[in-house]
Order: structure tokens, then C-alpha cells, then sequence
């Protein structure tokens, strides 16, 4: 669901997810022509749950991010910059395959780093940043 702002160039797209309506983010914020997607885990927002494999994770990511970019009029073809946040730098090679066949001939900017994330069981967390096609609405 979008919601608009004060801005008519900014929007916001919701989730519904506990996190969100918990911490108070968005799913995604669409300003003019730019698309910043929050950090997407591999949680399924649905049932709230989520698997212990990091390449499932990976992959839950990405599914969830990409209803955010259809949302707001564009795809992973136009994602400018994909981050990947991971609390064992190990779980990244096995997510490298997951990734490029997302983002392999989109080639964006990208970064990996290792941190710590919010929950134990999350494994790789990702965001995006893509920008609209000029005739998206």
C-alpha cells in the first residue's frame, strides 16, 4: 500500500510487516525518480518464519524485495545499488550464485558487509537502491 506524504515526489510503500509497524519504517521510500528499499531479511512476513539455510534466506530476500520496485513502477533491471549485510562473512559465497542470478547482467553498484544483524537467525539481510523508468508513475 502506498501512502503519500506532504512531498507529492515522495512516497511511502508499507509492508504490513510486524517489523515495520514495530520500529516504524517502510518497506521502501520512492522519491521522484529513486527507489530505496530498507533492509529485506529472509523472513517470511507472512507466518514469521524463516529458514536456517543462508541461500533460502537469500533467496526470501530477494522475493521480498521485489514487490517493493513493482510496487513503485519499476524491476531489479533497474536497481542502481544492492547492499548485503551478513554477520559471518562465510555465508557469502554460497549467496553468491542467488545474487547473480538476480542482479548479474543489471551489474549495480554492490557492498558486502559484515555485521550484526537484529535477530540470531537472520543470516543475510539485503537493501536496494534502483531508479523509476522515466515513464513510471
Amino acid at each position: 500500500m502506498i501512502h503519500p506524504s506532504d512531498d507529492p515526489r515522495r512516497r511511502a510503500i508499507l509492508s504490513g510487516s510486524e517489523f515495520g509497524e514495530r520500529i516504524g519504517h517502510a518497506r521502501a521510500v520512492v522519491d521522484g525518480d529513486r527507489v530505496h528499499v530498507s533492509g529485506t531479511t529472509g523472513f517470511d512476513y507472512t507466518t514469521m518464519t524463516i529458514s536456517d539455510d543462508v541461500m533460502e534466506q537469500a533467496e526470501r530476500c530477494l522475493r521480498n524485495i521485489g514487490a517493493a520496485p513493482a510496487e513503485a513502477g519499476c524491476t531489479f533491471a533497474d536497481v542502481v545499488r544492492v547492499r548485503c549485510l551478513l554477520p559471518d562473512r562465510a555465508d557469502f559465497e554460497p549467496c553468491r550464485p542467488v545474487l547473480c542470478r538476480c542482479f548479474g547482467e543489471v551489474r549495480p553498484a554492490a557492498t558486502m558487509m559484515v555485521c550484526g544483524l537484529a535477530d540470531p537467525r537472520m543470516r543475510i539481510e539485503i537493501e536496494v537502491d534502483a531508479r523509476r523508468p522515466a515513464t513510471a508513475g
